[in-house]
Parts: structure tokens; sequence; C-alpha cells
């Protein structure tokens, strides 16, 4: 167990206030020291590697030693990290952008859904912190405005989230499949990727450190889950993750996907021609995990992983969120022709 012993000095008039608590649960190392901010309490561990930033509750809670005021500690897993996620409007991405605000990192949302970004961004926790692009991943003076503005507001970039991606109308028969769509697709979910990668390595290199990481899906892994565009896109994505991994390890850059299993998000809804529940109840009937729900939310507490220093050694690898889906090997019949 571990225990805290320290003095509280409260302004204007210095107060001191001894308390001893136990912190076994929230904090991940034996703390050395402990110091008060404007907005919380900053831990410093005995190997100096990882601090932990933590928001302070009531005041009042914490003189009178109450017990409840350990509840209501959060870890800050990104504090004062730099974040652009692509994609973030809506739907996944913005439901990544939310948490990581909320876990301390200023927040970069790059998208061309400029309405739905900027209210985004005007509900995030510390807003005035955080800023919305209009950005078209597959034009690259895009892509590179939009890291480069990122630099100048915030100094840095330490997170990219790769999210911004499209899906199209699932058409079985690859007859009936276009060159136009199918370029389509793969300038988004590809190139677009391919940009954000190769611009946010750009700013890190020189850094020497650096998180990437990559929205890809199940279609990463195993065919018959979405169409020909799709799942070749998806398949791309990884593909670029593992190279890029490779490639930028050596200046301490980690690059990682996420491959999350069918979920209701406003793309899907619109592509798919189902209400939520309606989507919702179809993905939890052929999903291999039962009583329980995959949500937007899911995926971004694996991206806040990913991009933590929880996940300092993981490069390269694609997290699957999908209930064991893709270790099923299903067979949904979406190849099977009419009978003649």
């Amino acid at each position: 167990m571990v225990s805290v012993l320290c003095y509280v000095m409260v302004a204007p008039k210095p107060t001191t206030c001894l308390f001893t608590a136990s912190f076994e649960r929230i904090l991940p190392t034996p703390i050395k020291s402990f110091k008060i901010l404007s907005y919380g309490f900053c831990f410093i561990p005995f190997n100096n590697r990882q601090k932990v930033f933590i928001t302070k509750p009531s005041l009042d809670m914490l003189m009178c030693h109450e017990p409840a005021w350990i509840q209501q500690f959060t870890v800050l897993r990104l504090e004062g990290k730099v974040a652009m996620v692509t994609g973030g409007a809506s739907g996944i991405g913005e439901a990544i952008a939310k948490l990581f605000s909320e876990h301390g990192a200023k927040v970069v949302i790059a998208d061309v859904q400029d309405e739905l970004g900027n209210s985004v961004i005007n509900a995030l926790r510390g807003s005035s912190n955080s800023i919305y692009i209009h950005c078209d991943v597959t034009n690259e003076d895009h892509v590179q405005e939009a890291v480069d503005r990122t630099i100048a507001t915030f100094g840095k970039l330490d997170i990219m989230i790769c999210n911004a991606g499209i899906c199209d109308e699932t058409k079985s028969r690859i007859i009936d499949n276009t060159k136009a769509d199918f370029e389509r697709v793969l300038s988004i979910n590809v190139t677009g990727v391919f940009l954000s990668m190769k611009h946010a390595a750009r700013v890190m290199v020189p850094m020497r450190s650096g998180c990437i990481i990559s929205t890809a899906s199940v279609s990463s892994m195993v065919g018959a889950a979405a169409s020909h565009a799709y799942c070749s896109s998806k398949h791309a994505v990884l593909g670029l993750t593992r190279n890029l991994a490779v490639e930028l390890g050596q200046f301490g850059i980690r690059v990682n996907c996420l491959s999350p299993y069918a979920m209701v998000t406003p793309m899907a809804t619109k592509v798919i021609g189902l209400e939520n529940e309606e989507l919702e109840n179809a993905m939890s009937a052929i999903g291999n995990l039962k009583g329980a729900t995959l949500r937007v939310d899911d995926v971004a507490k694996a991206a806040l992983f990913l991009a933590s220093d929880d996940a300092q050694y993981i490069s390269g690898h694609n997290l699957f969120i999908d209930g064991g889906f893709t270790v099923c090997n299903p067979g949904l019949g979406m190849f099977k022709y009419p009978e003649s």
C-alpha cells in the first residue's frame, strides 16, 4: 500500500493541513513529492518518469479529511499533451477529442464538417486551449497547414489521431463496383491516413517522440464484413501502421491502430439506412460478445490507452475492440450469388 503524508499550504493566508490518504488504487507508483497547482495536484513519483496530475476537488472537503475527496480524483493521463484528431467533428473522432480533452490534452479537430467541428470545440473542457481547423485529408496542403497551425498555436504535436474516413454502400459483387467509387474510398481512408502520418512524422521526428494512432476496422483482419473498397482500405491502414512503426521506432515514436467492430455512428446509420436502435440490435445479433454493446466511447478509451504513457512500449499493434468477433472467422454470406 502506498501512503502519502504531506503538508498543504492554502493561499492567501498560509495554513498548514496534515493529512494522510491511501492512493493504492489511483496512483501507479510510490510518491516522492506532492505539489499544489492552480487546477489540481501533481504527484511526483520516485522514478521521476510519470507525473500524475489530479483535478482538485472541493478544498473544504479535502481540509476536513472527508474520504469522498479521493473518489472525485481523476488521473489526467494526457496532461500537457497536444493532440490532433482528423475526422473529430462526429462519431469516433468526436468521442476521442472529448475524452482527450477531459484528460488534459489540448485538442485540434481537423475536419470538413465546420459547424459540427466548432460545436465540439465549444463543448470541450478548457475549450480556449483547443481549436478547429477546416481540413480535407485528401489535400496535402490542407494537412500540412493543419499541422503547421498546430505547431504555431501550441508549440508541438504529441499525438496524431488519423481517424477521418468513410464507408460506402456494400455491393457484394465486384463487377457491380465502379472504379470511381473504389478510388473515392481509398482516397480518404488510405491517402488521408498516409498524409496525416507523413506530416505528423515531419514534426515528431525532430522531437524524437510522439504517438500516431489510426482508425482501422475489423475489416483490417477479416473479409466479408464490408465492401471491397472499405475492406481494402482498412487492410492498407494496417500495413501503413506496421511499416511506419518500423521506420519511426528509432525516433521514439509509437505507431498503432484501432480496429473496432461495427457500432452506431452518424456515418454508419446513413450508409446502412437504419435508425440507431435498429443498427445497434443488428450488430449485437451477429456480434460475438453478448450482454455488451460497443459504443464510440469504448473506442475512445482504447485510443486514450494507446496515447498515454501506459502504452509506452506498444508500437506496431492493431488493437481490436470487437468482442472477439475477428477470432470467430465468421462467414456473413455477403458474397453469395443469387441462385440461378
